[in-house]
């Protein structure tokens, strides 16, 4: 009996603090997005003189997306504009895309790449290209998957001036036409705000830095002062790598959230999926399987064992309420708190993840998915410390990286 006590009481601090954390994830989630920075805010600014900016693209073989991509550039309504698209040893119809708009737009400048020096990545080296041929006092690197709103430029660059950034980058809206877009990555999106929270990426002090490879915003001046893509050239994710070298350089650098005004299509495969958010995890977690474990294990503990227990825990509260043997009053207010807590925590869950999905532009219906959606997670989080301790080489930009583990 005194077992079935113990076992029943562990069970039921187990339920309530199921309860207890999603309440507590609640808030923090409604403080982060209260305290963030919204890029379409800064178009409430007083007009500022607007410099040239050169937007540089790096493309490899994006003959479906590059045109859209172009156009959406050139319909921006920023004054001073030259978009640079760097054909990286495309071997489709990019160039035949973007002739025609090229044509008739002369701010649209196509530059061809056909080699690659053996220690760089094919994008960073596209970047590097582009950046030389720029003109403008800003530089914008971003992706040929990417879709422009007419105002963020505009938005962007007025934020950059307002806030004296060297750099600035901005959390893109992901497209929802796959299934694993509109089901695993609201919870791949929300395990990289837990590690780089948007609060502490424009921190003044205790700066945990972060950017966003598809959006990245430069005074030129200060792009030239990192040695530009060169001092990055073999990182396997240059815009973190830019990040952390600003920090070191004492450079103001911010995250915003473009709130729809980028939309990105990250990924066309549940298997380019997986293999991307592998690469994005084991950078973020600085190459360390550990860390990588850790995450995985509470996201475990979230949709496993604290469901578990928490089920374990209502039947039992449950069958005590339902016995024909009186309880005592305590007892009694016992089991009934339990039995609450028990169909509370899912209740919470389902409500605060709603709230998130909607707030973050996908699809509300997917938090009811959240378990295995979670469970997914999980598993790239395992295979990426798997890859790391085994020394498999992860392929990224046209090369293979053989990542050391570390206990960063």
């Amino acid at each position: 009996m005194d077992t079935l006590v113990t076992i029943s009481t562990i069970l039921a601090v187990a339920s309530v603090t199921e309860c207890v954390l999603w309440v507590v994830l609640a808030i923090r989630a409604v403080r982060e997005w209260r305290c963030a920075l919204f890029v379409a805010d800064a178009l409430r600014l007083p007009a500022i003189p607007l410099p040239l900016l050169t937007v540089v693209i790096p493309a490899h073989n994006e003959e479906v997306m590059a045109a859209k991509c172009a156009r959406s550039v050139l319909d921006s309504d920023y004054p001073a504009l030259e978009l640079v698209f760097v054909l990286d040893r495309c071997t489709d119809g990019t160039r035949a895309t973007l002739e025609p708009i090229a044509a008739a737009d002369s701010r649209l400048r196509i530059v061809d790449n056909s080699s690659c020096p053996a220690d760089w990545a094919g994008k960073c080296n596209a970047a590097r290209v582009g950046a030389d041929n720029a003109r403008g006092e800003l530089i914008l690197f971003t992706d040929a998957d990417t879709h422009f709103d007419p105002k963020l430029l505009r938005a962007s660059v007025q934020l950059l001036r307002a806030r004296k950034l060297s750099m600035l980058s901005l959390f893109s809206a992901p497209t929802h036409n796959h299934w694993f877009e509109m089901v695993v990555q609201p919870v791949t999106s929300l395990m990289l705000l837990k590690l780089f929270p948007m609060k502490r990426a424009n921190a003044p002090k205790g700066r945990r830095p972060f950017a966003n490879g598809q959006f990245m915003l430069f005074d030129r001046a200060a792009y030239q002062a990192l040695g530009g893509h060169a001092a990055v050239k073999d990182d396997l994710l240059e815009d973190l790598a830019f990040a952390r070298r600003m920090k070191r350089a004492k450079m103001e650098q911010g995250v915003a959230v473009s709130d729809g005004m980028l939309v990105v299509s990250m990924y066309d495969s549940w298997k380019a999926f997986q293999t991307g958010w592998k690469r994005i995890y084991i950078e973020s977690c600085r190459r360390n399987p550990e860390r990588m474990r850790k995450e995985a294990l509470q996201l475990l503990v979230i949709v496993v064992a604290m469901p578990i227990m928490r089920t374990a825990s209502a039947v039992l509260a449950a069958i005590a309420l339902l016995d024909g043997r009186v309880l005592d009053q305590g007892a009694h207010a016992f089991a009934v708190a339990v039995l609450c807590a028990g169909i509370a925590a899912p209740v919470i869950r389902l409500v605060t993840l709603a709230w998130i999905h909607r707030t973050a532009s996908f699809p509300v219906w997917s938090a009811l998915l959240f378990p295995g959606a979670a469970l997914a997670v999980a598993g790239i989080f395992l295979d990426g410390a798997r890859d790391l301790r085994a020394r498999t080489p992860v392929r990224w930009g046209g090369r293979d990286y053989l990542l050391e583990p570390t206990n960063l």
